[in-house]
């Protein structure tokens, strides 16, 4: 019987919901939320411990967040800096603007191998830009090598963690996908498998040794790309990446332009606080760093596709550029309440949790419902701040955007300048928001509303009419005081408006 091979979905699907609306369907999967407040709470406990080893945790989580701002702020000079090194070392840049220009050059030089199959590195990058549909259009079929990642795709699923993307599926589901869609891939799945993690990992060693040993051309992303030497650095737990690396003739990597560090001297720093904070461990199992090419080991080719994709536009934000300090360590959403119990899907984006509500919506901007959504999508309780481990202000940069979307603007870039375009939607919030600058800065009429509010506060709804039906139909109205605390404060203070 002939088979579909298909790549990940395309995500966000042209009719995924805005977040509100998604995230209301997720909390209902009571399979869901147990998968993720089970994860999620194993993982942060641990970073928790791996954190509290280190004297100097603070000093090195400013040093990074030091190292990335320092390096956004000269990114033009460091990347043209990488680019050299990389030529100098054997390699061959290119320069993607878009999703779009990146597929298609990865496209023509798989197809310049004659070959139709790659293996895959696990790439939040690739990801992003819809890499493995793209080449499925051009009748390259690639192979995600990631124990994760495989079961995602043989699910024919998205992913919904930056670390660990079938942090929704149980073992149950893994070992069912296992069975009916190994064999449409390749090796099938061993007969009786169950649900224990050692037959399933075994399983999945299986089937991808054969793709290792056949694969002439890997794909990869980076985490790190030094600038002085051309160094791509990638870490990971489970040796794949280390045979997707060296094994092929040729190796693609897509890496974001925001991944660049100056020196290696500054990965000390990222070494140290990146495997804590995703994985709970002291250093990755498997680091694997190469410069260029060599003519005793290693790919025979290598090509490095440098991807901006909305980066440029938003490392023109004074307040939003800070997200492009991320360094993918998820350790955002494992305490974030929002994320753990909605699910990564619905975020529309495979940037899920607090980093993707306010990274997604800066690459794609805040026209779109789904985007103009996301902002909104968190408590700003500030946990998400505390355990970033490069001090991104995600709290911050939501109600940074939150003002973008409601006064109707996206940041554009048109040639040297970056403009607000009008986005759709929100003219109540809007309104409201105007009504409240006015009121705060007319005094009397301020102080008058709050007398008000207080002497008519036993008729108030418990609900708000028209459009602010939909704010209180999941919290509740703050009740008014009995007495402003304008007056509070000139009755037992004294003097006008309460100074002696």
């Amino acid at each position: 019987m002939s088979r579909t091979f298909v790549g990940m979905p395309v995500f966000p699907p042209p009719t995924h919901p805005a977040f509100p609306e998604a995230a209301r369907d997720a909390v209902h999967n009571h399979t869901l939320r147990s998968n993720l407040r089970h994860a999620t709470h194993t993982i942060r406990a641990k970073r928790a411990r791996a954190v509290a080893e280190l004297s100097d945790w603070d000093r090195l989580r400013e040093a990074g967040r030091l190292i990335k701002d320092h390096t956004l702020r000269h990114l033009d000079r460091y990347l043209v800096q990488l680019e050299e090194s990389v030529t100098a070392a054997g390699g061959t840049v290119h320069w993607a603007v878009d999703a779009a220009e990146a597929n298609r050059i990865v496209a023509e030089l798989v197809k310049a191998t004659g070959e139709s199959e790659v293996v895959k590195v696990k790439s939040m990058a690739t990801q992003e830009i819809g890499l493995n549909e793209a080449l499925l259009e051009e009748g390259i079929r690639a192979y995600e090598t990631d124990l994760a990642e495989l079961i995602v795709q043989l699910g024919n699923d998205r992913p919904s963690h930056i670390l660990v993307p079938a942090i929704h599926r149980n073992r149950g589901e893994i070992r069912d996908i296992f069975r009916t869609e190994m064999g449409a891939w390749g090796r099938p799945a061993p007969d009786g498998l169950t649900d224990t993690p050692a037959e399933l990992a075994e399983a999945a060693r299986l089937h991808l040794r054969e793709k290792f040993l056949r694969a002439k051309v890997g794909i990869s992303g980076a985490n790190f790309m030094v600038a002085e030497t051309g160094t791509l650095v990638v870490v990971e737990s489970e040796g794949n990446g280390r045979m997707c690396l060296t094994l092929p003739e040729t190796l693609i990597s897509v890496v974001g332009i925001e991944k660049t560090v100056p020196t290696w001297q500054d990965l000390e720093v990222f070494l140290q606080t990146l495997p804590r904070s995703s994985t709970a461990e002291r250093m990755n199992p498997y680091t694997s760093m190469w410069t260029g090419t060599t003519d005793e080991d290693g790919p025979r080719a290598f090509h490095l596709v440098l991807l901006d994709n909305g980066r440029t536009d938003a490392l023109a934000d004074q307040v939003g550029r800070q997200a492009l300090r991320c360094i993918r360590c998820s350790a955002c959403l494992n305490v974030c309440p929002v994320y753990e119990r909605a699910g990564g899907h619905a975020y529309g984006s495979v940037y899920p949790g607090p980093i993707g509500a306010i990274l997604s919506p800066q690459l794609r901007g805040t026209a779109s419902e789904i985007d103009a959504s996301l902002p909104y999508a968190s408590s700003l309780c500030g946990a998400c701040y505390e355990v970033c481990p490069v001090a991104i202000d995600i709290p911050e940069v939501l109600v940074h955007l939150r003002e973008r979307v409601v006064e109707g603007g996206v940041a554009v870039r048109q040639g040297n300048k970056v403009v607000l375009k009008p986005a759709k939607g929100h003219a109540a919030e809007r309104a409201a928001m105007r009504a409240a600058r006015w009121a705060f800065s007319h005094p009397g009429a301020l102080r008058t509303g709050q007398r008000l509010a207080s002497r008519t506060r036993r008729l108030h709804p418990r609900t708000l009419p028209g459009p602010g039906r939909a704010w209180s139909a999941t919290r509740d109205l703050p009740a008014a005081p009995a007495e402003p605390f304008r007056d509070w404060w000139q009755r037992t203070r004294g003097g006008k408006d309460g100074a002696k």
